[in-house]
């Protein structure tokens, strides 16, 4: 059998060298567009910052190691612009030189990954970051012109990534981005924390602002905006991306969602002789069975592979997805899995939520940091989707809550998850658990609360009465306009003082107060909710 594979970074390396373990007297062989295989465009923007020292680093295989080591046949420089289904063959043009050459498969393999979105052509002050021929070109300059301004437009992982070491590269970075807050993955209410990180480091963040034009002269580039001019010593554009399915669509395979490359079960195409892989195909959602878009390295992978126990072994397998993700900015780790609050929302999905803010590991115990965590789930009790800001624990509580949602275990399994354990390193109870404890309180109706959107319509009815729970000291230094307090130390022996026609409505730092206070006042007869995640999300 003649494997042809075009695209040989994530879902494509990974296919040729399972394929290979698997048979040894396949014939395979990779077309790759750019200069290089098998290399880590995770790390790309690290490398900016001299996080990551060494081009090499970058650089997982080469061709001649995955020909030596895996009898591959690999042309780099090397894009196939066409597909002829019918006589199973392919035409290749070699981006040196221009020359072209038709190739034959029995079987192909589409894993030509996503395309960067661009808002102006790549030029001597304007870049991209998807290859590592950009990221070379990109510290080239820096190194050569020293620069001291840069404009990154687009707040989504490469965006954010990429202002982050510009910065640590020593530039005074702003960062554009259209919509009302950056990281997409994130809800506004947890991205806020990660952009306030960002600005507290120097980035200036402008949310809700669309590009008109980007300009380079000669010596920096200009962006007119609908909020005004700007301009730096260069431009990085980290719009987003989009499935590269040009190449498919031209040679008749039918496309899905966001113009992806539309594959069933075992991603094969229209084409009985053609399969595709990675950032260009939709994968099905974990949660609902919806087909969904997902481009991540971390699920190409797992395609490759599978795929490639298929064809050579006729191993049955089913990848699907939930979107588990994270990401460093400066002093913050920010990571989410499953559906966003406004995913759920343009599905039509009924969800709730909790918030809450434990320390990463024992309070006692010393150098602990708050770790800021948002669980989304159905009145079944099923997590439909999580995300966690924070300095330390973010990838332990994210990873637990993937394999849930994934397993589609509910939240009794978070009661119930028993997690290591030791001062340094979690809680006896640990936020896992608690997440757990907390919807329980709110499926049985133990506990009721309200959200921060919630408080104006609520402060404007008289028959709610807002009660503060903290102490004095801490209601006089910031409080929401006509609240009284009643620190719940002395709610028991003050409840005289509420009225039982009135809904009270607690208010506490981090809804742990007020959590206590509405158990307190539930069993003596009140009608009472609190504020969900208390002033830290407000």
């Amino acid at each position: 059998m003649r494997y042809i594979v075009v695209g040989g970074v994530a879902g494509g390396a990974s296919f040729a060298c399972r394929l290979r373990r698997e048979d040894e007297k396949a014939e395979i062989v990779i077309y790759e567009r750019s200069g290089f295989v098998s290399y880590a465009n995770c790390g790309l923007p690290y490398f900016l910052s001299g996080a990551i020292k060494e081009k090499s680093d970058l650089i997982l295989q080469t061709p001649d190691s995955l020909a030596r080591r895996f009898k591959l046949e690999v042309h780099v420089h090397s894009e196939v612009t066409a597909i002829d289904p019918g006589k199973h063959r392919i035409e290749v043009r070699n981006l040196l030189d221009g020359s072209m050459r038709e190739d034959h498969y029995d079987k192909l393999i589409l894993s030509p990954g996503a395309e960067a979105i661009s808002l102006a052509p790549i030029s001597e002050r304007v870049y991209e970051l998807k290859t590592v021929e950009d990221a070379y070109r990109l510290q080239g300059f820096l190194n050569a012109y020293k620069p001291s301004k840069a404009i990154v437009v687009g707040g989504g992982f490469i965006g954010v990534e990429t202002a982050e070491n510009l910065v640590e590269a020593g530039l005074k970075v702003t960062l554009i981005e259209g919509k009302g807050h950056c990281l997409a993955s994130l809800d506004e209410d947890m991205a806020r924390f990660v952009m306030k990180e960002m600005e507290r480091r120097g980035v200036e963040v402008l949310t809700l602002t669309k590009v008109h034009s980007i300009k380079q002269t000669y010596d920096k580039v200009e962006v007119a905006t609908d909020k005004g001019e700007y301009d730096a010593d260069l431009l990085v554009q980290a719009v987003g991306v989009r499935p590269s399915s040009a190449l498919a669509k031209e040679a008749g395979l039918a496309l899905g969602i966001r113009n992806s490359i539309k594959v069933d079960a075992h991603f094969q195409t229209s084409d009985p002789d053609i399969y595709a892989i990675g950032d260009a195909t939709s994968v099905i959602s974990s949660i609902d069975d919806e087909p969904a878009y997902i481009a991540l390295a971390g699920l190409a992978n797992k395609e490759g592979r599978e795929l490639a126990s298929y064809l050579a072994l006729g191993q049955e397998f089913s990848v699907k997805g939930i979107a588990t993700s994270i990401l460093k900015v400066f002093g913050l780790s920010a990571g989410s899995t499953g559906f966003s609050e406004e995913q759920l929302r343009l599905k039509g999905i009924e969800y709730d939520k909790i918030y809450l803010s434990p320390y990463n590991h024992a309070s006692y115990y010393p150098g602990a940091t708050t770790l800021l965590l948002k669980v989304l789930f159905n009145h079944q009790g099923d997590i439909l989707g999580a995300q966690a800001v924070g300095a330390n624990g973010v990838d332990k509580r994210i990873d637990v809550l993937a394999m849930a949602i994934k397993n589609h275990l509910g939240y009794k399994a978070l009661k119930e998850a028993e997690l290591a354990y030791a001062p340094p390193f979690g809680s006896a109870k640990d936020p896992i658990n608690m997440a757990g404890f907390m919807i329980e309180n709110i499926l049985t109706g133990r506990v009721k609360q309200f959200y921060k959107e919630d408080l104006p319509e609520i402060a404007a009815d008289p028959h709610n009465l807002l009660v503060d729970v903290r102490t004095e000291k801490e209601f006089l230094s910031f409080h929401i306009p006509g609240a009284i307090n009643i620190p719940v130390d002395e709610l028991r022996e003050r409840m005289n003082e509420l009225p039982k026609t009135q809904h009270i409505r607690l208010l506490c730092h981090s809804a742990i107060r007020s959590y206590i206070a509405s158990r307190i006042l539930t069993q003596a007869g009140y009608t009472c909710s609190h504020l969900a995640g208390g002033y830290v999300f407000y």
